[in-house]
């Protein structure tokens, strides 16, 4: 077993423009995607007049086995609509960069590591920054956060995705994530100063989507928002290929927890898979995850359908073992490092949470709060408490709490400023994202739509008709496999003709 699969991230990010309350997002967001595309130019990303390939996008399928009506969905849920208004980029990194709803939306290129979820998730902080220091050289100033909530009700995502095999029964995969999820976040939580959707109790919790989870499991994202998310839109070979698109996660800063995150959920996924998952099952998933989110003392116990009541670090004791138990004597790296993170990061919150400060986000920023309150006497409910918690995930280094904390080297950090900028227009080489990069920055002028399985080219410039290439397996396009048809070409024609020689 390994934390090794198909993966990658969402984050939608907060903005404003100070002094403008009124403004609208929407259009604050376009100005951000359309900055950054004019910014690295035609080899780095697309014009954001050029079009998403909603061919294969199926958002209203639910893995339960049924299809949602359209005249029955909610607005928000119609993702597959093309809006020529709306700003939307393919980048050569193999990211996409569009207005998500009422803000600006990096979803990373496709990995297969941990490490490089972390390295290609930081690369769209860096893209975000390079945005707004263009508008700013226009007299613009946009302030973008890296978070999930804006202090006034509303909740924004930060979304994994997961390719696992379609022959594993998707309720079987819920029944094995709800436990893990509603437990994961004392690891890999956000943190939030207050409590409620609208903090209407003051204090502080370990995340902050918890408070936004309504139900077990369902299709929504933006409203009755579940635990488990039932979306089946693979993006892949669908016979084959389920992902999983998990919306119950926070925005994190931390290179330990952004690796934490998405590797324990690799490794639970794949006892899940094997049929290996511990036997636990919630008495209700729901006030579980708000109740464990609500103890940054790490205390509460959750009951258990079977009786018993457990505190989410037992739950995860419980994954940890059956991991254990599973793994085999043929341990890769990566899998090496999500574990030794996982033990020793799990062991300091069961000792002191204190000790996790610089790797697991909630508690870095508790301590960065409980010395303002120590040094200004504060209690919870002040509203400079909540200010400093949007100052913590402003991406602005020079306002940003978590930035400075980086750039200070109060952060662990698992990936270097130097590999962090080169994914910003470098993509993986071991996905397709491979070839939908430097589709991108070799032949920006003939690219006419992309999507997560397919390049649409104009085949040759002025001409009528377009022609799609299709990617619906995600392992296929990687650097090995197509660099030396790239470098043997003469162009987008020649390109072409050899594609369907070479795949009959």
């Amino acid at each position: 077993m390994s934390v090794r699969r198909v993966m990658g991230t969402e984050t939608e990010y907060g903005i404003t423009r100070p002094g403008d309350p009124r403004a609208n997002p929407v259009a604050l967001s376009g100005l951000v995607v359309r900055a950054y595309a004019t910014e690295a130019g035609p080899q780095r990303a697309l014009p954001t007049g050029s079009g998403w390939d909603y061919a294969d996008e199926t958002p209203l399928r639910d893995a339960r086995g049924f299809e949602v009506a359209r005249a029955l969905a909610d607005i928000s849920q119609l993702t597959d609509v093309d809006d020529p208004a709306t700003a939307n980029s393919v980048l050569s990194n193999g990211a996409r960069l569009y207005v998500d709803h009422a803000h600006p939306e990096y979803s990373s290129p496709e990995v297969l590591t941990p490490r490089d979820v972390v390295r290609w998730d930081r690369a769209g902080d860096e893209v975000m920054l390079t945005a707004a220091a263009a508008l700013a050289a226009q007299g613009d100033q946009i302030r973008l956060y890296k978070n999930n909530v804006d202090g006034k009700g509303a909740s924004y995502g930060t979304h994994e995705n997961y390719l696992v095999p379609r022959e594993v029964p998707f309720l079987t995969i819920a029944a094995g994530l709800l436990p893990f999820f509603v437990a994961r976040q004392v690891l890999v939580g956000a943190g939030r100063v207050g409590l409620g959707q609208f903090s209407e109790q003051p204090g502080f919790q370990v995340s902050q989507r918890a408070d936004y989870m309504e139900a077990e499991i369902g299709l929504e994202t933006t409203l009755k928002r579940p635990i488990v998310n039932t979306r089946d839109e693979p993006h892949a070979f669908g016979e084959k290929y389920r992902r999983l698109h998990v919306i119950v996660g926070d925005a994190t800063l931390c290179d330990v927890a952004t690796l934490l995150k998405v590797g324990t959920t690799s490794l639970v996924l794949g006892l899940i898979e094997a049929g290996a998952a511990p036997a636990l099952e919630l008495a209700d998933p729901v006030a579980a995850i708000r109740a464990i989110s609500h103890d940054p003392g790490l205390t509460r116990q959750v009951a258990l359908q079977d009786g018993r009541d457990l505190t989410a670090l037992e739950i995860l004791a419980a994954y940890r073992e059956a991991v254990e138990n599973h793994l085999g004597t043929d341990v890769d790296d990566d899998t090496r490092e999500v574990l030794r993170h996982w033990d020793a990061v799990a062991a300091d919150l069961g000792e002191d949470p204190m000790r996790c400060v610089g790797r697991v986000d909630w508690v870095t920023k508790l301590a960065v709060l409980e010395g303002y309150r120590r040094r200004d006497g504060l209690e919870w409910g002040d509203p400079r408490l909540a200010a400093i918690d949007i100052q913590w995930s402003e991406l602005d280094p020079a306002r940003g709490l978590a930035a400075r904390m980086r750039a200070s080297g109060r952060l662990e950090t698992l990936v270097g400023p130097d590999e962090v900028r080169e994914a910003m227009v470098v993509p993986p080489e071991d996905t397709r994202a491979w070839f939908r990069g430097q589709c991108v920055s070799r032949y920006a002028g003939q690219v006419r739509a992309a999507s997560w399985d397919s390049v649409v080219f104009e085949p040759a410039p002025g001409t009528r008709g377009l022609r799609r290439v299709q990617l619906p397996e995600p392992l296929r396009g990687s650097r090995a496999d197509i660099e030396p048809l790239l470098d043997s070409v003469s162009g987008v024609d020649d390109l072409l003709a050899h594609l369907v020689s070479r795949d009959g």
